[in-house]
């Protein structure tokens, strides 16, 4: 390519224009071809990204069935459960919320995006947070918390009680596509 650019300088021709589409990836307009690239997916802990959890998690049945008794009920008047997830290693991200409601019998998530619950009440919300790498590579929720990977404030017995699907929401977590920051 820069051979190519270097003899077109020298002969004075104008090829930078199809050149420099080649080097960015694009088509040229001389292939014809107008196929998009697919979008990147967006960038972890990010509104759009926490939307695509929200999804992820009314698409789990493990989530949805197993969360729908107790603890989906134990949510107080607002007759929701607050979830904020962050990342501690991206200090300028603000944290994203989910908010999970029993609706039809089942534990589904009706919101996902920025924070709009700003007084978390601990008796049946939650907060977690860990590093990028931990979010990443998390195993088991009770590994992760006895290890110090995932900190989090909320009611640990009602935790501890939901174990599995607490881990189908960990996997989410990694599984859901972002663009994800070098750790």
């Amino acid at each position: 390519m820069f051979r190519k650019m270097t003899m077109a300088a020298i002969l004075g021709l104008s090829l930078a224009g199809p050149t420099m589409a080649m080097a960015a990836g694009a088509p040229s307009g001389a292939t014809g071809n107008t196929a998009e690239a697919p979008a990147a997916p967006p960038a972890f802990m990010s509104p759009a990204w926490a939307q695509d959890l929200c999804t992820a998690w009314n698409n789990s049945p493990t989530l949805t069935e197993k969360l729908a008794g107790s603890w989906a009920k134990n949510s107080g008047s607002k007759g929701y459960k607050v979830m904020e997830v962050s990342d501690s290693d991206m200090k300028t991200t603000p944290p994203v919320q989910l908010e999970v409601a029993l609706k039809g019998g089942k534990a589904e998530c009706i919101y996902g995006g920025p924070i709009k619950v700003t007084k978390l009440n601990y008796n049946y919300d939650y907060k977690m947070w860990a590093t990028t790498h931990n979010w990443r590579h998390m195993g088991s929720p009770m590994v992760a918390m006895m290890w110090g990977d995932l900190k989090f404030k909320g009611p640990k017995m009602e935790a501890m009680e939901n174990m599995g699907p607490f881990g189908a929401f960990l996997k989410l977590v990694k599984d859901v596509p972002a663009t994800v920051p070098a750790s």
